[in-house]
């Protein structure tokens, strides 16, 4: 079992990891995934995606402190907001901020925060917009005591919900989907039953994974389906949970397993417990395809997948279902790496570099808004003019979602001359809204929803494009095709939805008065 490292080396990690993330925001060094930020500790700011991540640890000295270290490690998840809470076995303590973890958190921050029992989060907006108040750990106090909770997910049902609460005279004091949760658990319906998180969570709906903090436990819960990823790790005689098995490599745990659908586990001074509570509905796996194409980092192993040879399938796929005569294979930074090899090593193409990247921006599909995400891959993907000029490209990219990006890269690579351009992409058309988590819930802004392939290589100005299919996709994994979500490809929704959902259905609902 691995030992855990002395507090000197963990807070030194931390203060190198700040100082080189304040160094890349003011554009003096770059901060990649190989730069010598400390022994294991390369941190990708160009390879930020969406969701959010969760992390938690019980009964460690430094539980803040790897709990920083553990978000750092999935900042790729979020990168709107941090925070982090722990407990002492009698009270909670609360920081938050907006932006990135060296950002939202301090050393200051961090001693206030040093009790044995953690829970953090970053967070990436789905329900509820960028703003201080959805900053998550939320921290409320109420009948059954303090509880804080982090929540990776989206709840489809949350807006009924939370009208049934406003009717009866609720106060809320966020416009996320999470804060439904702690009115439920609140209330003395549930709280007189005798589980009352299990009760609680047979109301739910959608897709979550939680982490619950009392002042004397960590509650770790996924949701029925599956949906989203959450893993167990052990530091000495400690207890992880994480939203990817990435975090438990950065902190030095071992992988123990992955939390179970429809699991409870407690982490408490008697050690760790688990229980099982019934979704109170009809309930199919339904992992998300979603965090294999693109969201989780290629070290992670994700629903008993390792992330990069997965995306590495789909690419050699990709080649046999849509080979075509090139000079070279690049790929559009930086997740769709993977898949490009694949095609080259299925096709035989040489592989090439026809980007550079700009290690000062984040990821463009998870900025707020299009004009944001527009000037962001302006800043962050530059093409090489001398291996693309005159060449035949195959440009692997892993998704289009809007589209919009996509058209704009592949416009760079025009004007630095490359030849011929034929896209392709790693994944199937996304003609779907997402409504578990994933931000283009309006098929409006979906290329794919109202357009034919011939039409998005028409707009996004491209020789040829070929997408991989969804038997190919599926077939890629090990695991049975019928476990996944692929919603967003298919329409076939599996976890039932429940009303409106949307990003900001609760501040258009206020502003409408």
């Amino acid at each position: 079992m691995a030992e855990p490292p002395p507090r000197g080396m963990i807070m030194a990690r931390i203060r190198g990891v700040a100082k080189a993330s304040r160094r890349a925001t003011l554009h003096k060094e770059p901060l990649g995934r190989g730069a010598a930020l400390d022994a294991g500790m390369g941190f990708c700011l160009s390879s930020v995606r969406h969701y959010c991540g969760l992390f938690g640890i019980a009964h460690h000295p430094d539980a803040a402190a790897l709990t920083y270290v553990g978000l750092y490690a999935q900042q790729h998840r979020g990168q709107e907001s941090a925070g982090i809470c722990t407990a002492d076995g009698q009270e909670i303590v609360r920081r938050v901020g907006m932006g990135l973890v060296a950002d939202a958190l301090s050393e200051s921050d961090l001693a206030v925060l040093r009790n044995p029992m953690a829970i953090g989060h970053v967070r990436y907006s789905t329900t509820g917009s960028c703003r201080e108040s959805n900053a998550q750990p939320l921290l409320v106090t109420a009948g059954l005591g303090q509880v804080a909770i982090c929540h990776n997910g989206n709840l489809t049902n949350a807006g009924p919900l939370r009208a049934e609460f406003e009717q009866r005279g609720h106060i809320f004091t966020t416009t996320s989907d999470t804060e439904v949760i702690l009115h439920l658990l609140a209330s003395a319906h549930y709280r007189s039953q005798p589980d009352p998180l299990a009760a609680v969570l047979r109301e739910l709906r959608g897709s979550y994974c939680l982490l619950l903090m009392h002042p004397d436990r960590i509650e770790a819960v996924r949701d029925p389906s599956g949906n989203r990823p959450l893993c167990l790790g052990k530091l000495g005689d400690a207890w992880v949970v994480a939203s990817e098995t990435c975090a438990l490599d950065l902190v030095e745990a071992d992988y123990v397993r992955d939390v179970e659908p429809g699991e409870i586990i407690t982490l408490s001074a008697a050690g760790l417990g688990s229980r099982r509570f019934d979704a109170g509905y009809a309930q199919r796996r339904a992992q998300c395809i979603f965090e294999l194409v693109y969201f989780a980092d290629p070290a992670s192993r994700v629903f008993g997948e390792n992330v990069h040879l997965v995306r590495k399938e789909f690419g050699r796929r990709l080649a046999r279902e849509a080979p075509v005569e090139a000079d070279m294979v690049i790929a559009v930074p930086n997740c769709a790496r993977c898949a490009a090899l694949g095609y080259h090593e299925e096709s035989g193409i040489p592989i090439g570099r026809g980007f550079t990247t700009n290690h000062y921006v984040g990821r463009s599909f998870i900025q707020p808004t299009q004009a944001i995400r527009d000037l962001t891959v302006r800043l962050k993907l530059n093409p090489i003019s001398a291996t693309v000029d005159g060449r035949r490209l195959i440009v692997v990219e892993d998704s289009v979602v809007r589209g919009t990006t996509t058209r704009g890269k592949m416009q760079s690579l025009r004007k630095a001359g490359a030849r011929e351009i034929h896209l392709r992409v790693a994944s199937p058309p996304i003609r779907h809204p997402c409504h578990y988590g994933i931000d283009f819930p309006r098929r409006t802004e979906l290329v794919a929803n109202t357009r034919s392939v011939e039409q998005i290589r028409d707009y996004l100005g491209v020789d040829s494009l070929a997408y991989l299919s969804i038997e190919g996709l599926l077939a890629a994994v090990n695991s049975h095709a019928s476990s996944y979500c692929s919603a967003c490809f298919s329409g076939d929704y599996p976890i039932p939805l429940d009303g409106e959902v949307a990003k900001e259905m609760f501040e258009l609902k206020h502003a409408r008065g």
